[in-house]
Formats: structure tokens, C-alpha cells, sequence
């Protein structure tokens, strides 16, 4: 076979800022992997050294050096897939495949509520065991149509969730009987993930909920009354379920109510008000408002948006740049993944309200390669904004001019460290920056730079629509508003709670969540993600915000709770803490790239019984040093989660359970 010519395929992105990216990903994409002659032949378009294009190839795990032997099968090994029963399941798909596909260990697939979670081929499976994993490397390519929106919703058309968790427990399937038969909307989904595919018919009485239904049960919901009282899988009304009338939903107000891509549906739910606001007043009143409102980072730093806002809109300099970070790696997060997917044009609305108020005129969401569905929501919201003068040379014909790029990551955790994500962005390895300089001050391509979370951007409209007095009473002290809390792990209802910060942890995992999905007693609990401290059951009163985690040496992060039950053996988790730092460094500090490596061959003497006491010491010595002098908070927050698991499961550290 002829090998398709290099240049052709990367040309068109050698004048884009940060090109390489772009276009390694487009080579692959055509080739399907990258041809030993790929680094030489970029090398020559874009100005750059061999070595160094080599660099950046073997930096990123999605990037393929050889032909790949069949589907791509990636395997989540992370902690609340782990909590499901992962543990096995790569070294079972790998023994399966023996050749004929190419099997990958991924450390979160955003769909952590339904784990163990598998994507064949960039589609997601929820529920996965080794006899399934099985069956899905045999039928791989198999594909099934999704029926597109149709018209309008008159009474009796159905919504289907898009939703890539929806996807995984077959509401593609669902959705395709159902067109059948009636007009069929995909929407996002409205975050009760346990009830997925969760439908719903426009009725006289409002959209009237089934769930969780299955290609079996379309004929009977078809048939069933306006109200569906007397189907066994009627929910009632939706906005009336208990699960999320108990809710407050003011970042997700959309999400699973809308079709996430109808310009009409955003614009008749509340969408583009804020934008509309915003440009009726100076960039310095919008700036302000924001502070007022008392928004905070969502990302897991929690540093007020305000203040960075007006770090940037201070600067001098006639090119700026607002960047949201969509590189949601964090194991037990999906929020990101939902709202892109279900209410996309939120994102696009914050990021041309940040743009107004620091003067940017273009715009970057940095999208990790494991959300294919949400990429490509957010292309075709861009394509659709612009058409429609949300976005533009004459937004809103305001005059304001602003822009907005989707950049695919390629498999790098750390590129949701913002200073790698800018390096990635930039096209190089994605590797973290000392810092001073800020991304404020010098940023994407050396210019000042705001760079949010995409929950907190996608905040800011509501901020500007309802006043920043009515989001700051919401919450408690500091920590204003709601937080998107994602429940998974072994939690038996799994999904996303938008409430005022406050809540305690016990409220979420017992009252929304159900306890856990095994019918056991709660063993442990991990907020943050990966890099968050494990909570004990006696802690399940703690109330969530920022000040309250920070006093009990834990960490509220992007808001994710991962729930174990009581055999959970915490050893391992430790070990896994420092083995996912070893795998996901970028390398650049020696305490996170080698204190992660010897975190965890000192944890496996601890494991095997090998001198316990000297080598506890010798952890603890090691995770001071990681803590202290770690360049970014992937090597200073890894011990976070190892000493918790210390600290509060002794006895799995002696033999107790390990």
C-alpha cells in the first residue's frame, strides 16, 4: 500500500498557532498511526528539530508509532472504576485480544458512575466485566445509527439522551426504536446516571420520565397512556423526580432539558441573556460583577475568577488570549464531559463574556482526547454560534470581536495543569512551567491569558443574567454558589448533584446517592480525584466547601466523590495513588518523577511485611519531600491520598487487610 503523502495531510496546519498537535493528530487520523518518517517530515514544515517533534510523539500516549492490529480498546483502571470491580479487567482484554486489537490502560473515561468502563473505538460501555470485554472485542465495528433531532417537540416526541453515559447502557439502540415510531430529540442527560437510558415523552402534563428502558420496552411506553401511570418503568414527570427536584441547577439548568446543538432551544432556555448583559456594560462592570458573585475556580484550585480576570484585563498588551481547560482527567469527574456534550453553547457564551471583560479576542478549549462526543459538540456549537453572530468578528453586532478554537489533547493527564495544558497547546510536550511568570501575565504563546475551568465559565452567564448578589447568597462564607458534585464509584445512584455548596458529604453519598451499589456498609470515600484525601465513614458529616476541606487536610477539587464499600483495601489504593503519579508525570521535577517510583516499591515492602515500621518512616520522609519541593500539585498532592490511607486504615498497612 502507498504511504499517503505527509506534507499534504500537515500542510494546512503549519500557519495555525501551535499546529503540531493538530497535525500529528491529522496524520494519524488518515494513516491511522505515525509513520517513521512523520518526525522527519514535520520537522521540515514547521521550522523544527527532528528530536524535538520525536519528543513530542512519545510524550503523548494516544500518538501510535506502528500500524494498530485492529479496534482500539481502552481499559479504565482508575480509582472509581476500580471501585466497581476494574481490578483484572486490562489484564483480561489484553489476553482476549492476542493480536487482534490493540488494548490500552486509560485512567478515566468520564463515565465513572456506571464503571467498570470500556471505549471501543472512542465508543464507551458501562458495566464491563471480563466475559463482556470479551464480547465487545469480538463485535467491534459493529456500529449503530443515531437518529439526528427531528422536528419540534409536539406532544408525543421523545427524548433520548446523547450522552455519552447514556450511549454506554444503550440509548443509541433506544433511540433508533423509537424513531420508528415517533419523533425522536437527543438531548444531553439530566444527570440521574443510574436510570440511564432515562426517556422522556412530551405529554399534556409536561415530559413524563421511563427509565431505565430498553429497546424491549419501546413498543410498551409507545402504547401507554399520555402519563404513563401505569408502565412499570413511569418516572412521572421529570422535573418532578425527587432526585432532582431536590436539586438547585444553575450551571446545568440546561443539561438534558434542551437539544445541546438547537441554537433555537438555548436562546428560548435563558441562552445568550448573560452575553446580551455583558455587552451592555463596561468590561471593568463585568469584571466587577464577577468578583462580586464570589465564583470561585472549579477546576480544584478554587482561586476567585475574579481576581484573575482582572490580573488579565490589567495587563498591557494588544493580544490576549481565554483558554478553558476541558482536560477533566480527574477520576469520578464527568461534569465537564456532560455539559459539553448537553449544553455546549453555555461554554461558548462564558468564554465571549470572559474575552469582552479582558479585551481577548480569541478563544482555545483544550478537550481531552477521551471525549470524542463532547468534541465534536463543541465544533459543531462553534460552526453554529457563528453562523448566528453568538460568536464572530461582530458578536451580537457589538462591534466585539471573538473566536473560539477546539484543541484535542492526545492522553496526558498533566495537561490539565494549566501550564502544561499551555505548553501542549503551543504544540510541545505537554510539561508543567515554573511559575512566576503567571499565565496572567505571560501565557498562551507569551501573551496574558485567562484560563478557567469549563464549569466555571459556563457559570458566569447565569452570574450576568441573574445578578452577582443572587449567586453569592447561595453557598456558605467563601465558598459561594453551587458545586456540580459527580457521584461514583460504588454508589448506588450514581450521577450529577448541582446544590449549594454546604451539603454534607453524608447527604451525598447516603442521601442522594443510596449508600453503595453493593449493599454494603460505606468503607471510603475519595474527594477530589486522584489526588484527593480518603475520607473515612466518621466523616461523612463534614460539610463541603473549600475552608472545610482545607482544615481537614482534604481537598474538594472538581468536585468529584468516589465511594468504596467496606472491603476496599486501602493499601492498594495507596499504591495506586503513587503508581498513577509515576505513570502521569511529566517529568520534569525529579520528587514527582522519581518519589513517585519509589513510592511505590516502598509500599510494596510494606505490603510484603518487609521491615514495616522503617519503611512507614521512610514514606512518610518521601511524601514530605514530593509535598515540599514538587514543581506542580500533580507530585505536592500526591501524598494527600497515601497519608489519608495511613492515617485512617492503619491496620491495612499491617497485614490487616492487604
Amino acid at each position: 500500500m502507498s504511504m499517503p503523502d505527509l506534507e499534504a495531510i500537515a500542510g494546512p496546519y503549519v500557519e495555525m498557532p501551535g499546529g503540531l498537535l493538530p497535525a500529528l493528530h491529522a496524520v494519524q487520523h488518515h494513516v491511522g498511526y505515525l509513520p517513521e518518517t512523520t518526525a522527519r517530515t514535520l520537522a521540515g514544515l514547521f521550522n523544527f528539530g527532528t528530536a524535538e517533534v520525536h519528543g513530542v510523539i512519545s510524550f503523548y500516549q494516544d500518538f501510535r508509532t506502528a500500524p494498530p492490529v485492529g479496534p482500539v480498546v481502552q481499559v479504565c483502571q482508575a480509582e472509581a472504576c476500580q471501585a466497581r470491580g476494574a481490578r483484572g479487567l486490562l489484564d483480561a482484554a489484553r489476553a482476549h485480544a492476542a493480536g487482534r486489537a490493540d488494548v490500552d490502560e486509560v485512567f478515566c473515561l468520564g463515565n465513572c458512575a456506571l464503571g467498570p468502563s470500556v471505549a471501543v473505538d472512542g465508543r464507551v460501555h458501562a458495566g464491563v466485566d471480563a466475559l463482556t470485554v470479551r464480547r465487545l472485542i469480538d463485535e467491534a465495528g459493529a456500529t449503530v445509527a443515531v437518529t439526528p433531532s427531528g422536528a419540534p417537540p409536539a406532544l408525543g416526541t421523545v427524548y433520548v439522551p446523547g450522552d455519552s453515559a447514556a450511549v454506554s447502557v444503550g440509548a443509541d439502540e433506544v433511540a433508533a426504536a423509537f424513531a420508528a415510531h415517533r419523533n425522536v430529540i437527543r438531548s444531553g442527560s439530566r444527570g440521574a446516571l443510574w436510570l440511564e437510558p432515562m426517556i422522556e415523552v412530551v405529554t399534556a402534563a409536561g415530559r413524563v420520565a421511563y427509565g431505565p428502558v430498553t429497546v424491549g420496552d419501546v413498543d410498551s411506553i409507545v402504547e401507554a397512556d399520555d402519563g404513563g401511570r401505569d408502565h412499570p418503568l413511569a418516572l412521572g414527570r421529570a422535573d418532578d423526580l425527587p432526585w432532582l427536584a431536590r436539586q438547585q441547577r444553575l450551571t446545568f439548568a440546561r443539561v438534558g432539558v434542551i437539544d445541546p446543538i438547537s441554537r433555537h432551544d438555548y436562546a428560548a432556555n435563558g441562552g445568550t441573556r448573560g452575553l446580551r448583559a455583558a455587552l451592555a456594560m463596561t468590561p471593568a462592570e463585568v469584571v466587577d460583577a464577577v468578583t462580586r458573585s464570589g465564583l470561585r475556580g472549579r477546576g480544584g484550585a478554587a482561586f476567585p475568577a475574579g481576581i484573575k480576570w482582572k490580573t488579565v484585563a490589567d495587563a498591557q498588551s494588544p493580544v490576549k488570549f481565554v483558554c478553558a481547560n476541558a482536560d477533566e482527567g480527574d477520576s469520578g469527574t464527568f461534569a465537564d464531559r456532560m455539559l459539553m456534550e448537553g449544553d455546549p453553547y453555555s461554554l461558548l457564551e462564558g468564554m465571549a463574556i470572559a474575552g469582552y471583560a479582558v479585551g481577548a479576542g480569541t478563544g482555545y478549549i483544550y478537550v481531552r482526547s477521551e471525549y470524542p462526543a463532547a468534541i465534536r459538540a463543541l465544533r459543531a456549537a462553534i460552526a453554529a454560534a457563528t453562523t448566528e453572530g453568538w460568536l464572530g468578528g461582530n458578536v451580537l453586532n457589538s462591534g466585539f470581536a471573538f473566536d473560539v478554537h477546539v484543541r484535542v489533547g492526545a492522553g496526558a493527564y498533566i495537561c490539565g495543569e494549566e501550564t502544561a495544558m499551555l505548553e501542549s497547546l503551543e504544540g510541545r510536550r505537554g510539561e508543567v512551567r515554573a511559575k512566576p511568570p503567571l499565565p496572567a501575565h505571560h501565557g498562551l504563546f507569551g501573551q496574558p491569558t485567562v484560563i478557567n475551568n469549563v464549569l466555571t465559565l459556563a457559570t458566569v452567564p447565569a452570574i450576568l443574567t441573574d445578578g452577582p448578589e443572587a449567586y453569592a447568597a447561595l453557598g456558605v462564607g467563601r465558598s459561594a454558589g453551587t458545586q456540580v458534585f459527580q457521584l461514583a464509584g460504588n454508589v448506588a445512584r450514581g450521577g450529577i448533584v448541582e446544590v449549594p455548596f454546604g451539603i454534607t458529604l453524608g447527604e451525598l453519598v447516603h442521601g442522594f446517592g443510596g449508600g453503595t451499589a453493593s449493599g454494603r456498609p460505606v468503607g471510603a470515600v475519595q474527594v477530589g480525584g486522584p489526588l484527593g484525601a480518603y475520607l473515612t465513614p466518621a466523616q461523612l458529616d463534614l460539610p463541603l466547601d473549600y475552608e472545610t476541606m482545607t482544615a481537614n487536610q482534604a481537598l474538594l477539587g472538581h468536585g468529584g466523590v468516589v465511594v468504596f464499600d467496606d472491603t476496599v483495601d486501602m493499601a492498594a489504593q495507596a499504591r495506586f495513588a503513587m503508581q498513577f503519579c509515576a505513570a502521569e508525570s511529566c517529568g520534569k521535577c525529579t520528587p514527582c518523577r522519581i518519589g513517585s517510583t519509589r513510592g511505590v516499591e516502598v509500599i510494596d515492602r510494606i505490603i510484603a511485611g518487609t521491615d514495616r515500621a522503617a519503611n512507614l518512616a521512610l514514606l512518610d520522609d518521601l511524601c514530605d519531600t514530593m509535598a515540599s519541593a514538587s514543581l506542580c500539585a500533580m507530585g505536592g498532592l500526591t501524598p494527600l491520598p497515601v497519608r489519608s490511607a495511613v492515617a485512617n486504615w492503619p491496620d491495612h498497612f499491617h497485614g490487616g487487610r492487604s
